[in-house]
């Protein structure tokens, strides 16, 4: 399975003036770690899709990128997937995930069977570590935030409860740069 890096954002909520994906935690650059996770797992390849919101980003990755529209999450992920440029199922991962590892990208892919999957934590794992939580489902009863991995392919959708905080830790402001770099040192 191949890779997707979701990497268009400005960072308007992170208040800063790089483009967030460049945004340093622990001194590097946040895709550069996620680039390195998803090179420590079992993935095939691994492609950016940045937006012309994110040249630097598109400029700075050594691995392939593709630009799209900047028109929102979904709609580039939409529009990364559309045609042939890559094979379905994709894991997809948000650029704001710097803790996370090339083992819990396998644990994910040791969990897909078919279809797509969606990678979330108990929104109250995300309270309690001090970040933000901008947007929930409800799961059985359990309110979950998505953690920005996924797998997207036909067929039956699944959802996978993860209670590990580096996937909770997705840095959109500053309180959640802050949780980022603590843990980054514990």
């Amino acid at each position: 399975m191949d890779a997707l890096v979701m990497a268009g954002g400005r960072g308007t909520r992170l208040a800063t003036d790089c483009e967030k994906p460049l945004y340093r935690i622990g001194g590097r650059p946040m895709i550069d770690r996620v680039i390195d996770a998803l090179g420590e797992s079992a993935l095939e390849g691994i492609t950016v899709a940045a937006t012309a919101e994110t040249p630097e980003t598109h400029a700075h990755v050594d691995v392939p990128a593709i630009e799209t529209a900047g028109k929102g999450y979904v709609a580039d992920l939409d529009e990364a997937l559309a045609g042939d440029r890559l094979d379905q199922p994709v894991l997809t991962v948000a650029a704001d995930l710097p803790l996370l590892t090339g083992a819990l990208v396998d644990r994910v892919l040791d969990t897909h069977d078919a279809g797509s999957l969606t990678v979330a934590v108990p929104a109250d794992l995300k309270r309690d570590l001090g970040v933000s939580v901008d947007t929930t489902f409800d799961h059985g009863g359990r309110a979950l935030a998505p953690t920005g991995v996924n797998v997207v392919g036909d067929g039956p959708s699944a959802t996978l409860v993860e209670r590990d905080p580096r996937l909770a830790i997705n840095v959109n402001r500053p309180a959640d740069a802050v949780v980022a770099n603590e843990r980054l040192q514990e």
